[in-house]
C-alpha cells in the first residue's frame, strides 16, 4: 500500500524535526531559541517535496496544490507537537517543561497542554507562511484560468 504524498511528506517533516531536536538535546543546545528556529527548514523541505510531486504527476491546479501543501505541513506540525507532548511526559512532565518554557516563547508556568496547544497554533501559522511562500515560488508552473 502506497502512502498519500501528504502523509509521507508530513512524516518526513516529523522525523526531521524529531531527529534535529534529539541531536540538539544530546549536544546540550536544546535551550537555544535561535537554533530552534531552524525546524522551519524541515517544513520547507516537506512542503516543497509535496508541490514538486504534484507537478510531476501533472497536477498543476493552484488551489489543489496549496491544499495538498497545507495538509502536508499541518500533518508534520501536529505529529511534531504530539511527539513533544509524549517526550515531555517521559522526561518528567511539568518539571521538564519548565526548562523549555524558560528559554522559549512563554513566561510564567504553562501546563504541558497549554504549551503544546500554543506550539500547535504557532506551527500552523508558520505552515501557512511556508505554503504561501512556496506557492508563490512555484506559481509559474500552475495553470491559470
Amino acid at each position: 500500500m502506497k502512502l498519500p504524498k501528504e502523509l509521507l511528506n508530513g512524516l518526513i517533516i516529523f522525523i526531521g524535526i524529531s531527529i534535529y531536536f534529539l541531536v540538539m538535546n544530546a549536544l546540550g543546545y536544546s535551550n537555544s531559541a535561535y537554533l530552534r528556529v531552524f525546524n522551519v527548514l524541515f517544513v520547507f523541505y516537506g512542503v516543497n517535496r509535496t508541490i514538486k510531486m504534484n507537478l510531476a504527476e501533472g497536477k498543476n491546479n493552484f488551489v489543489a496544490d496549496a491544499t495538498s501543501a497545507m495538509i502536508t505541513s499541518v500533518i508534520g506540525v501536529a505529529l511534531s507537537v504530539l511527539g513533544l507532548l509524549i517526550y515531555s511526559s517521559l522526561k518528567g512532565g511539568e518539571d521538564y517543561l519548565k526548562t523549555l518554557s524558560e528559554s522559549f516563547l512563554f513566561g510564567g508556568n504553562p501546563s504541558i497542554n497549554v504549551y503544546c496547544f500554543s506550539l500547535l497554533f504557532e506551527g500552523i501559522a508558520s505552515s501557512v507562511i511556508v505554503v504561501l511562500l512556496l506557492m508563490l515560488y512555484w506559481n509559474s508552473k500552475h495553470v491559470s484560468d
